[in-house]
C-alpha cells in the first residue's frame, strides 16, 4: 500500500514537470514570435511611415475621427487599452481563461518589444527600398504571429477577434485578421485627409502578406498526410506504426489483378511533420513496399482537428414523428 502511494506521488511529480516544461516552452515561443513581429514592424515597416492594421490602426481611426468632430483627438493608447480590455472580457467566455492570460502576457511583451526595438531603428534597415522593406517586414510579422498562435498565445488586438472567430467556425485566423485590418486601413484613408494613397496601398500589401504568411505557418503545423501502403509485411508495419509513430492504421482488403491474389492495404493518417517517421518505419521493415503519399486538406476527429460547425437542432415534434409515437 505504501509502495503504491509512492508510485502515485512520483507519477504526479512527473506530470507536473511535463506540464511545466510545456508551459515554459509555449511562453518562450510566444516571446520569440512577438519579438519577431516587433522586429519586422520596427526595423522595416514603421520607419517607412506605412499605415498598417491592428489596434494601432483603430486608435488612429478614433483619433482622426474625434479630431474632426470635436476638435481634439482621443489618444491612440487610450483607444488601444479600452478596445483590448473590451475584447478580452468577451474572449474570456469564448476562448477560455488560459488564452486571456496569455493574451495579457502577449500584449505586455508586445509593448516592451516595440518600445525597445523602435528607438534602435530610426531608419529602415533596407533604406531607400520601400517595397522590399514592406515585404521583409511583413514576412517577420506573419511568422511571428503564426508562432505565437501555434503555442496558444496572442499579441492582442485583432488577434483576439481572429481567435474567437476561429474557435466558433472554420474561418482561418489569417483571413479574419485580413478582413478586419482591411476595414481599419480603409477607414484611415477616409477619416485622415493627410493619409497618402501610396502608404495606404503599401498598408494593404502588408495586410495581405501578414495574413498569408500567418496562415502558412499555422497550417503547416496542422497539415495532414494520407499514406497507402502495400506490403506482404503489413502486420509488422502496422504494429510498428502503432507503437513508434503512435498513429492508427486501417487494414483494407484488396486483390492484385495481375497476380489474382488477395492483398492487405494499410491506410494511415498523420501530421505532415510525422511523415518522415512513417517512411522510416516502412523502409526499415520492407524496402520493396509500395507506398503512396497524398496531402489531405483536412482530417477531423480524435488525434487531429475538431470539426467546428453548428448543427441545427432536430425537432421531434413534427407530425410524422408524432404519428409514429402514437402508433
Amino acid at each position: 500500500m505504501h509502495h503504491k502511494k509512492i508510485v502515485i506521488i512520483l507519477k504526479s511529480m512527473q506530470l507536473t514537470k511535463t506540464r511545466l516544461y510545456c508551459e515554459a516552452k509555449d511562453y518562450f515561443f510566444i516571446v520569440l514570435g512577438i519579438f519577431m513581429y516587433g522586429f519586422g514592424f520596427s526595423a522595416f515597416i514603421a520607419p517607412e511611415g506605412v499605415v498598417i492594421g491592428g489596434m494601432a490602426g483603430l486608435g488612429q481611426d478614433v483619433y482622426y475621427l474625434t479630431l474632426r468632430l470635436f476638435g481634439w483627438g482621443v489618444p491612440v493608447a487610450i483607444t488601444m487599452y479600452v478596445a483590448n480590455a473590451t475584447l478580452l472580457m468577451i474572449a474570456y467566455r469564448i476562448v477560455g481563461k488560459q488564452f486571456v492570460i496569455r493574451t495579457i502576457f502577449g500584449a505586455t511583451v508586445m509593448s516592451l518589444a516595440i518600445g525597445i526595438l523602435q528607438p534602435l531603428f530610426p531608419e529602415a534597415l533596407l533604406h531607400g527600398q520601400k517595397f522590399l522593406s514592406i515585404l521583409v517586414g511583413s514576412l517577420f510579422c506573419g511568422i511571428g504571429i503564426g508562432i505565437a498562435f501555434i503555442h496558444n498565445g496572442s499579441t492582442a488586438g485583432v488577434d483576439i477577434i481572429a481567435a474567437m472567430v476561429s474557435k466558433r467556425s472554420n474561418v482561418s485566423i489569417g483571413r479574419t485578421m485580413q478582413f478586419v485590418d482591411f476595414c481599419i486601413v480603409s477607414a484611415i484613408l477616409v477619416i485622415n485627409p493627410n493619409a497618402t494613397i501610396e502608404n495606404v496601398a503599401f498598408g494593404f500589401v502588408n495586410l495581405f502578406l501578414v495574413a498569408y504568411v500567418c496562415d502558412q505557418v499555422i497550417n503547416t503545423n496542422r497539415q495532414a498526410i494520407q499514406f497507402t501502403i502495400f506490403s506482404p509485411y503489413w502486420q509488422e508495419i502496422a504494429t510498428a506504426i502503432n507503437n513508434e509513430a503512435h498513429r492508427g492504421c486501417t487494414v483494407l482488403d484488396g486483390m492484385g489483378w495481375y497476380s489474382k491474389k488477395e492483398v492487405k492495404i494499410l491506410l494511415v493518417m498523420c501530421r505532415k511533420i510525422e511523415s518522415v517517421t512513417i517512411f522510416r518505419i516502412v523502409k526499415s521493415i520492407d524496402r520493396n513496399a509500395l507506398v503512396t503519399q497524398t496531402k489531405v486538406n483536412g482530417v477531423y476527429g480524435k488525434g487531429f482537428d475538431e470539426m467546428k460547425i453548428k448543427i441545427k437542432p432536430i425537432k421531434h415534434d413534427t407530425p410524422a414523428v408524432q404519428s409514429k409515437q402514437q402508433a
